[in-house]
């Protein structure tokens, strides 16, 4: 029995030819020819019922033959040779993108149906939608630069246009790693790629005030939040994972003051005095009557202070942690 062709995909091309072709049929085992009107074409057998073959030149319709041993095909599929306009990109969106891809691309322009490949410098992307002013791609994989988006049709290949991979950023330190569970301080994030942050997250919960001072800097309002947690920022190349250096961040709660053993001591000062309470781990200055003390921080419930010189009289001792400042409690300077 002859070839059948019931199919050829696409089914126009430019007149020049060299549009790549499938035709889709049976009975193709052994073709030796295939033919657009009376001119041959290059062509390869895939399977029985398939054949990829590339265009001559032509115009008009032409029927499109199989001849194998068996014969030539009678039931033709046409190809119309047309002239098809080139497409044309007018943008992108978003510019940018991972370097691990999978991220949908809109790309808008003109003749773009029927596109036969989009390619991000050299790798192909895959075509998710359709129309002929917008495409929607997902981007493949690529390397940290810069690359030119370009859509192929049977009319041409378009304009390029730029698309930025971006490596994802790093968080390698932070101003302060200790901070009030009821948030608000400013926080400075210390890391790399970080120019396009559009995001940082305390433990999954967002910060707000961001500024980005430079590629390598930016800075935050902490949001609330409790216990220690990672610090993230995400760009459009992605979001940060825990890199070398310490992107953690620690919740307090304010250091409460419950009482002073002793509660009074010489005015000329020296006296070791233990400050009972809680959260004071993180204690970073005590004070009599605003005066600055010598200290040390035994515990969470224990700070030994060296009362400074005073005057006779009462004054609050208090005691200040990157959570606050503690409630006040009275010491009594006696008298000389």
């Amino acid at each position: 029995m002859a070839p059948v062709v019931t199919s050829v995909s696409p089914d126009q091309g430019a007149p020049d030819g060299n549009t790549g072709v499938t035709l889709t049929g049976f009975g193709f085992t052994g073709a030796t020819m295939v033919k657009f009107g009376p001119t041959s074409a290059g062509f390869l057998v895939v399977s029985d019922t398939q054949i990829t073959a590339r265009t001559p030149a032509g115009t008009g319709t032409a029927a499109v033959t199989v001849t194998a041993p068996t014969g030539t095909s009678t039931q033709n599929a046409l190809f119309a040779y047309a002239l098809v306009a080139a497409p044309v990109l007018t943008s992108l969106s978003p510019t940018s993108g991972p370097t691990a891809g999978g991220n949908a691309v809109i790309l808008t322009g003109t003749n773009l149906s029927g596109a036969t490949s989009v390619k991000f410098g050299d790798n192909p992307a895959t075509v998710l939608s359709s129309t002929a002013s917008q495409l929607v791609v997902s981007a493949p994989t690529g390397a940290p630069s810069t690359v030119n988006v370009m859509v192929a049709t049977t009319g041409g290949t378009s304009n390029p246009l730029p698309y930025l991979y971006l490596a994802a950023p790093t968080v390698n330190d932070l101003s302060t790693h200790l901070g009030p569970a009821t948030g608000g301080n400013t926080v400075s994030v210390f890391g790399s790629d970080l120019l396009l942050a559009s995001a940082v997250s305390f433990g999954g919960n967002p910060a707000t005030g961001l500024t980005v001072v430079s590629d390598s800097r930016l800075t935050v309002t902490a949001p609330p939040g409790s216990g220690t947690v990672t610090v993230t920022v995400t760009t459009p190349g992605g979001t940060s994972t825990a890199a070398t250096g310490n992107p953690s961040y620690t919740y307090l709660g304010a250091p409460v003051l419950t009482g002073l053993t002793p509660s009074h001591g010489s005015a000329l000062g020296g006296d070791a005095i233990v400050l009972g309470g809680s959260g004071l781990t993180y204690t970073d200055a005590v004070t009599f009557g605003g005066v600055q003390a010598t200290f040390a921080a035994v515990s969470d419930t224990q700070v030994v202070a060296t009362s400074p010189a005073g005057a006779p009289g009462t004054v609050n001792v208090v005691a200040h942690t990157p959570a606050g400042s503690s409630n006040p409690r009275p010491y009594v300077y006696d008298p000389a």
